[in-house]
Order: structure tokens, then C-alpha cells, then sequence
């Protein structure tokens, strides 16, 4: 397992359980968290968490959940009961969301007799470009703060400046990492593995910067190699 202060997350952004369990299969030894988002987990649901699980490796629960806080609150809860390591919320659904889903994650971890899993609130999507990206998130970021939840997600863009304005109170999880010679994709505000960690992620999240490589394996080498020498 990597020991840096940088934790790399792998993303299972694919509908196909059979290739998500080969991908934890190949990348267990040095990782430690895996990423359930929306594709994954509407396909199949709990039983993409429990794979997880059942490799001993931290789920990172990413449905990004936006509504009123009493209902945000209750699928806060219902996740506890699946072991889940963090979870994210939309940092946009306001102050009283996000309070309303860490109150959720505190009891139903009571409920489970687990331990509360890590709210992290999602503020400007690393696809969208705006000129104001920044600013907005370090709102959003002031806002999570208030709210009393435990990180962000922000794009290594933003990560130094999150830190610096919050006085490292916010986990920093950051997705829209590249190898400087890999195509952005959809992504509009990316950085390298080696600048996210400089800069204070807490993690990482990759995903087809090392599955869309020609050598997968080299390229997930590469990006610990990056952080451990950040």
C-alpha cells in the first residue's frame, strides 16, 4: 500500500461488474479505495459496494446526492448500512443540506455500529469551464466549513487555494488528474498527479488516465511515482 500523504483513488466508472472486479483485482496491492459512481451502482446497485467490500479496500459512495436536506438526509443514512468509507453530496444543495446529510451520516452509522462514513461535498464539476470556477468553489468550500462536513471535490486547479483559505480544515478529493502526455477528454480544469499532490489533495480519484492507457498497469506505476515524489 502507498504510504504517501496523497491516498490514490480508482474509479469503476464502468457498467460491467466482471471488469470492475479485474481492475480491483490488478490494483488492490497498492490501493486502497475504489470509487462507486452512478454507473456502476445503477446498474447493480448495493452489490457493487459489497464487491468492493469484500476485497477489504474503502468504498468512496460518489451518487453526488442533491435535494432537500430531510430527503439527503435519509439516503445519507440508508448508505451507513453498507459500510461505505465516504460519500458526496452536492456542496450547491446549501448549508442546511449538507448539515442535514452529515446528521444523517451520524446516525445511521450509530444505527449500523460502524464508523461514520466521510461527507464530502462535490462543488463545480471538472468538466464545466467557467472563468469563475474558482471563486465558486472557494464558496462552496466556505460553505462546507459552516456546514460542519469533512471535504470537498475540486479540480487540482483549485486544491492549493482550497487549503490555503480554509486553513486545511477540508479533506481535498481531487478528480481530473492526467499524465501531462494524456488527452483531457470532457475535462476542462486538469493537473497532474504530481502537482494535485504538491498542491494538498488528500486524494486523487483516476480513472481513464490508467484504463485508458495503452499499458495500464505503467500508467497507475507512474501516477504513485508522481506523488511519492511530490
Amino acid at each position: 500500500m502507498d504510504e504517501s500523504k496523497t491516498r490514490v483513488v480508482i474509479a469503476l466508472d464502468t457498467e460491467d461488474l466482471t471488469e470492475a472486479k479485474r481492475v480491483i483485482g490488478f490494483t488492490q496491492d497498492q490501493v486502497g479505495t475504489y470509487k462507486v459512481g452512478s454507473i456502476l451502482f445503477t446498474r447493480f446497485g448495493p452489490d457493487a459496494v459489497r464487491m468492493v467490500k469484500d476485497a477489504g479496500r474503502e468504498v468512496l459512495l460518489d451518487l453526488k446526492f442533491h435535494d432537500i436536506p430531510n430527503t439527503v438526509k435519509g439516503a445519507v443514512k440508508a448508505a451507513c448500512g453498507w459500510g461505505v468509507g465516504m460519500l458526496t453530496v452536492h456542496a450547491s444543495g446549501g448549508g442546511p443540506m449538507m448539515t442535514a446529510a452529515l446528521e444523517g451520516a451520524e446516525e445511521g452509522s450509530a444505527a449500523s455500529g460502524g464508523p461514520r462514513p466521510k461527507v464530502i461535498g462535490v462543488t463545480v464539476l471538472t468538466s464545466i469551464a467557467r472563468e469563475d470556477a474558482l471563486d465558486r468553489v472557494l464558496e462552496l468550500a466556505d460553505d462546507a466549513v459552516q456546514a460542519g462536513i469533512d471535504g470537498i471535490v475540486c479540480s487540482p486547479r483549485e486544491v492549493k487555494h482550497v487549503k490555503q483559505a480554509t486553513e486545511g480544515r477540508l479533506l481535498a478529493v481531487v478528480p481530473g488528474v492526467r499524465l501531462p502526455e494524456q488527452q483531457q477528454h470532457d475535462q476542462a480544469r486538469v493537473g497532474t498527479p504530481g502537482q494535485a499532490a504538491r498542491d494538498g489533495a488528500d486524494y486523487i480519484v483516476v480513472g481513464r488516465s490508467v484504463f485508458g492507457a495503452e499499458d495500464p498497469q505503467a500508467a497507475l506505476s507512474r501516477i504513485f511515482e508522481e506523488v511519492s515524489h511530490a
